[in-house]
């Protein structure tokens, strides 16, 4: 037998093919069509459980003990939980994936799933500038073909291929072939996407590139952070780096979290607004809190109930829920805890119509007043005195342009503009930056970077004090996005990776004083830009020009 024959013999047979199943599951050796065979334990499934209810309708009628069964109930039970598998290895893998790995947050480190073997290459699956080859495999072929024909949901490729990267391939495929768009630039090697599968991105094509910069070291609290930012914006990293190093030849900068605490605010209609109320001096009394500490607390190790403050619109009640959440976010864990909290509710005020777990009272992704007089996440204050000489020779401005320009641009300006929590020059830039790079959630940006900077004289009007008050920076460094491997890496870099064992909650805070740091670099640094009249200067030469970047920080806001 030569070696032709010898291939063409282990060769599994393709889909299609006489002799192979036509299923898209890899080893599933079905007699059946996929379609006849669900058909088939659908109605087992249906027929066992309307026998076994008939059955126990009728036992319970005639006071007969339930765990009596013959042997025709027996082979009912047997059939019911058959096809109970079936159906939930069939269609309910992705979903229960999902629902392990909302709990990720609240275990002390994170194991990603394995990676699963590498199946042979196909040039489909080559890097995204690979030519596609004229004929795919007639397996893979046929895969594409019912996606784009409707006949097979792009989103159940990973669970029935059993590899997350071929999955992506495939799709990526369908998508050209609908669109007619070869999607040329977007890469698809080189990322795990089995770290993703039902925790960060459903229905993946590929990953998008962004550049990663470093600014330091941001001497903060006496330790020396290298501060990573993901940005496409020309300038701003050059820029925080200038302030990191204004701050640091100035003796460094000091923080101070004041709070510590996620919200998540449902809200229940009532049929009277006396009847909310009463339920609201009820959240609010103080001896009902221990009580309520103890329902709330129950759903994790780390969510402890910190307080409820309600509000009112008409028979509407919005209870806000403050809590800790350890090292996580804490979203996820916070809205079990107010789960718990609504089920006991439920029995002493059963009139109580939970219209949802969210009521944007608390207010997340939003801008909002309560997230700024409140706080949400932590509520950090950084600040830092810059020496006189510092500011001419390291920002080229002085301290009294610096002050007045503060006063009539992010106060006066900002309270012109009608503003809220928008008294900064560009926090937003800074903390939209290191969230992307540390696997936070960047639409709490909108929250996050609400933020006051102040500026003064000090010293007889010789030195800077500066200092950004941030009351809603929402950070964690487990969960999410935390624990893919280039975020992960980055975490790492800030030393504050994964779970604090000894303290819980300290590496969340940690981050957030650097998130914080980053920002007081930033402010200060395109501050001196607008007063020295370098911003505009700075941004056409070096946005515009191949030459050696690391000549803009000296310039650059």
């Amino acid at each position: 037998m030569d070696v032709r024959q010898r291939q063409r013999r282990a060769r599994p047979p393709a889909v299609g093919q006489a002799g192979a199943p036509r299923v898209l599951q890899a080893g599933d050796a079905l007699p059946l069509p996929i379609r006849h065979t669900n058909l088939i334990f659908s109605a087992l499934f249906a027929a066992s459980l309307a026998y076994l209810m008939r059955r126990w309708r009728e036992k319970i009628r005639s006071s007969t003990p339930l765990h009596v069964v013959d042997l025709t109930e027996i082979l009912s039970i047997f059939g019911l939980v058959a096809s109970l598998i079936y159906l939930l290895s069939f269609f309910g893998i992705a979903f229960v994936q999902s629902i392990v790995s909302s709990s990720d947050e609240d275990e002390d480190f994170l194991v990603g799933p394995p990676a699963a073997p590498a199946p042979a290459q196909c040039g489909l699956l080559g890097g995204s500038d690979a030519v596609v080859p004229e004929k795919m495999p007639e397996e893979d072929e046929e895969i594409v073909a019912s996606v784009v024909a409707g006949k097979v949901p792009s989103y159940v490729l990973e669970t029935r291929l059993g590899n997350c990267r071929r999955a992506a391939g495939l799709r990526r495929e369908a998508v050209r072939r609908i669109t007619g768009r070869q999607i040329e630039g977007l890469p698809l090697d080189g990322f795990d996407y089995a770290s993703i599968l039902g925790q960060c991105c459903e229905l993946p094509v590929g990953y998008v590139q962004l550049p990663v910069g470093i600014a330091g070291p941001l001497l903060l609290d006496g330790q020396r952070f290298y501060v990573p930012m993901a940005t496409t914006e020309g300038c701003l990293v050059a820029s925080t780096n200038r302030g990191c190093k204004a701050i640091a030849e100035s003796g460094g900068a000091t923080s101070v979290v004041l709070r510590d605490a996620m919200t998540r605010a449902p809200v229940a209609r009532f049929p009277t607004a006396r009847r909310a109320a009463e339920l609201k001096a009820f959240l609010e009394d103080p001896a009902n809190f221990d009580t309520l500490s103890v329902v709330f607390n129950r759903s994790s190790r780390f969510g402890r109930l910190q307080g409820v403050q309600c509000a009112m619109a008409g028979r509407n009640l919005y209870m806000r829920f403050s809590c800790s959440t350890g090292d996580a976010m804490g979203m996820n864990m916070i809205s079990k805890g107010v789960q718990n909290v609504l089920d006991y509710l439920q029995d002493d005020f059963p009139d109580m119509d939970v219209i949802s777990i969210s009521g944007n009272f608390c207010s997340d992704k939003k801008p909002a007043a309560v997230n700024w007089i409140e706080g949400r996440g932590k509520s950090v204050v950084c600040e830092a005195v810059i020496k006189e000489e510092i500011v001419k020779k390291v920002l080229k401005t002085n301290v009294q342009s610096l002050v007045e320009l503060n006063v009539i641009k992010n106060l006066a300006g900002s309270a012109v503009a009608g503003a809220l929590g928008g008294f900064n020059a560009h926090a937003s830039n800074i903390v939209t930056a290191i969230f992307i790079a540390t696997g936070q959630d960047p639409a709490q940006n909108v929250e996050s970077s609400q933020c006051i900077t102040m500026l003064e004289a000090v010293n007889d009007g010789k030195d800077l004090h500066i200092s950004v008050t941030m009351p809603s920076i929402e950070v964690g460094t487990v969960g999410g996005g935390t624990q893919l491997a280039s975020q992960s890496a980055c975490l790492d870099l800030l030393g504050v990776k994964g779970a604090n064992r000894e303290s819980p909650g300290s590496n969340a805070r940690l981050l957030a004083t650097v998130v914080a740091g980053g920002v007081l670099a930033g402010e200060l640094s395109l501050l001196s830009a607008l007063a020295a009249g370098q911003l505009v200067k700075s941004h056409m030469k070096y946005n515009r020009s191949s030459r050696d970047m690391c000549k803009a920080a000296s310039l650059s806001s």
